[in-house]
Formats: structure tokens, C-alpha cells, sequence
């Protein structure tokens, strides 16, 4: 479980096929002390450590993730975004998140107003029912809120910290995003599906 606050961005070293799954190599941020089996949210997919040491991790991926998530297209010096997962004792400072990437979206637009940013994303049929104004969505594993919802499109609003401190400020027009729904807004619409 995570809170989709991003807690470092960092480059990939490498990501390399390994039969039918991908091995990635991501700089380990100063400071982080990882053991493998640990999970960590690498742009909002929930990863496993397999291999850590002093200035690098590795997290590998199976046929499922590369199908629903951007991590297909995961390449070397791409920046991440990365939190490590909460315990007992942590302080909830965000939302809940799974880092259970729903699919990925469409960036169709983004609007810069002064330091701020408008972030408009395509609308996956398939996710309309999760998504509200001023509710909770999940984008490259930050933690936002919905601004507008259009036929097709998704928007939020970007502060100027996010945009410094995420991958979100380095998004442009058709660039491809792992969305994770509220996982609130996931069991009420299906609980009120089972009662019908």
C-alpha cells in the first residue's frame, strides 16, 4: 500500500528483456536503504526489489504489467517516479494506493498557466464510472484530484511543487500514463453493482 505522495524521482539504468519478462535497473536514491522481496512504487506500478545494492535496484516485470502499464516502454535515463511502500508506523499523508495500475491513458493535453499546469488525459470507457470532480485519481503514481471529467478526458490541476518534484512536469502531448482509480470509488461502484 502506498499514498501517492512521490517520495524521490530517479533515472532508469537499464531495462532489459529477460524471456518474457523485462529486468529494470533504477539509480537508488541517496540515502534509501532497500532489501530485496521490499515493494516500491516505480511510476505507480507496485514493484518487487529483486536485486539491491549500494547505488542501484532492480525490480523485474511479468507479461500482465507490461500489457496494462507503461513499463513496456520503460528505457534508459527515462525518470521515474518512486515511493516506498507504507508500514504500521507511517503517517498517511496522501490517499490509498494500491500501485495496482488500472491501464494506461492518453496525455492529450497540457496547459501551462504561469507555474501551474493543466493535465488533460483520455477517458478509458472502461474507467468512467470510477472518476468524479474532486475525487481521487492516481497518475504515474501521484496522488491527485480530479478537476474536470469530460466525455473522454480526465483533467487535473498541477502545482508547482508537483511539477518540480514529479515526472508529471516533464509530460507532453501523447505521452502514455498508468492510472489507477480510487480504490474507494472501486468498491462502492462495484458493491452497488452486486446488489442490483
Amino acid at each position: 500500500m502506498f499514498t501517492g505522495i512521490v517520495q524521490k524521482i530517479a533515472p532508469l539504468l537499464s531495462a532489459t528483456p529477460q524471456g518474457e519478462c523485462l529486468r529494470v535497473r533504477i539509480k537508488k536514491p541517496l540515502g534509501w536503504k532497500l532489501t530485496p522481496g521490499q515493494s516500491v512504487a516505480v511510476d505507480g506500478v507496485c514493484s518487487t526489489v529483486v536485486l539491491c545494492k549500494s547505488d542501484f535496484f532492480e525490480v523485474e516485470y511479468m507479461q500482465e504489467t507490461l500489457i496494462k502499464t507503461t513499463v513496456k516502454t520503460f528505457k534508459k535515463n527515462q525518470v521515474v517516479n518512486l515511493e516506498r511502500s507504507l508500514t504500521l508506523k507511517d503517517f498517511v499523508d496522501g490517499g490509498l494506493v494500491q500501485g495496482h495500475v488500472d491501464m494506461r491513458g492518453k496525455v492529450k493535453k497540457v496547459e501551462k498557466t504561469g507555474e501551474m499546469a493543466l493535465l488533460e488525459i483520455t477517458l478509458p470507457e472502461a474507467l468512467k464510472k470510477y472518476i468524479a470532480p474532486i475525487g481521487s485519481v492516481t497518475v504515474n503514481g501521484v496522488s491527485l484530484t480530479v478537476a474536470r471529467v469530460k466525455k473522454d478526458t480526465f483533467s487535473m490541476a498541477l502545482i508547482p511543487y508537483t511539477l518540480e518534484h514529479t515526472n508529471l512536469g516533464l509530460l507532453k502531448k501523447g505521452d502514455m500514463v498508468n492510472v489507477e482509480v480510487d480504490i474507494l470509488a472501486r468498491y462502492i461502484v462495484n458493491a452497488r453493482i452486486k446488489e442490483r
